[in-house]
């Protein structure tokens, strides 16, 4: 398998965390909480703060059930991971490490997302592209720890400039990049996407073992499948619809052009990624007490 780099090592499948998916079915999102099987310490992966949009209104009920799930446990939080700057729900990060402690963390790359959205959204702070709200920055390879166990970060750009995937012993969280293999792949026409890049980015992540587990942060399933979110390398390469073994770079370039043109914008966009490139904090309240978001007219 042909691949535009090598990344043997980074996988080690002898380390097996223990992994718990919870899926919000208003955003079809897949949160992780991810325990080290030798210690009590644990990562929370993309927590999702609910949102109505028709009232403005915001809720925890998603983000609740991360938070007893640990709690039950009496596990310790080092990080809440942020695999990019969604486009289709709110983090709940900042409410997460109120209740829970641990590191809010995404990508280097989010400052590059910032000034892209901060001339949108017309941000100062943004277009600054400090991202000083995050407590961590990841570099492209850098190693972490969740407890004992030793965790990797890769860039795997294409949907977005900052996706980073984190690989865990034997498991891979992959964010937007890839999704279950009867659903395909992430579209690549958001400010910064490329579907090339991407193209590129997912074969990075399918040159890991075969047996790496792969973790999706979305499901859209077909009718007659319920949600799922744990596939394997073997898997995707074998029968994912869009980047399965054999499809070339040029036809996965071409379907994915022609597929986003047909794509609508997501419906939570305009709220998520002008608080999700904050680390997920609300605008400040102005001088009623009241928070406000923008809605570009015309832009998007």
């Amino acid at each position: 398998m042909t691949t535009a780099e090598h990344i043997e090592g980074i996988a080690d499948l002898s380390v097996q965390p223990e992994v718990e998916g919870f899926f919000d079915p208003d955003t079809a999102t897949v949160s992780y909480v991810v325990k080290d099987p030798d210690s009590d310490h644990c990562a929370i992966i993309d927590p999702v703060l609910g949102y109505d949009a028709a009232s403005g209104r915001t809720d925890t009920a998603p983000a609740d059930r991360l938070v007893a799930y640990v709690r039950e446990r009496g596990l310790k939080v080092d990080w809440i991971i942020e695999t990019h700057a969604h486009a289709d729900h709110l983090s709940a990060a900042p409410w997460v490490r109120e209740r829970l402690g641990g590191r809010v963390a995404i990508g280097r790359p989010i400052t590059a997302v910032q000034k892209v959205f901060g001339k949108i959204f017309n941000d100062p702070k943004a277009l600054q592209g400090r991202a000083e709200e995050f407590d961590h920055l990841f570099e492209d390879g850098e190693e972490y720890r969740i407890g004992g166990m030793r965790a990797v970060a890769l860039h795997t750009p294409g949907h977005t400039p900052a996706c980073m995937t984190h690989v865990v012993g034997d498991a891979a969280f992959v964010g937007d990049t890839i999704f279950m293999p009867d659903v395909g792949t992430a579209r690549a026409d958001f400010p910064g996407g490329d579907a090339r890049t991407l193209y590129h980015s997912i074969r990075r992540i399918l040159s890991l073992p075969e047996e790496m587990r792969i973790f999706v942060c979305h499901d859209y399933p077909p009718a007659g499948r319920e949600p799922a979110w744990e596939s394997t390398v073997a898997e995707q390469r074998e029968r994912n619809i869009h980047v399965r073994d054999g499809v070339s770079e040029e036809e996965f370039v071409r379907m994915r052009t022609e597929r986003d043109a047909t794509l609508s914008l997501p419906r939570l966009i305009i709220p998520s990624i002008q608080v999700n490139i904050h680390a997920g904090r609300l605008p400040e309240p102005e001088d009623n007490g009241v928070r406000y978001l923008k809605v570009p007219l015309n832009v998007l």
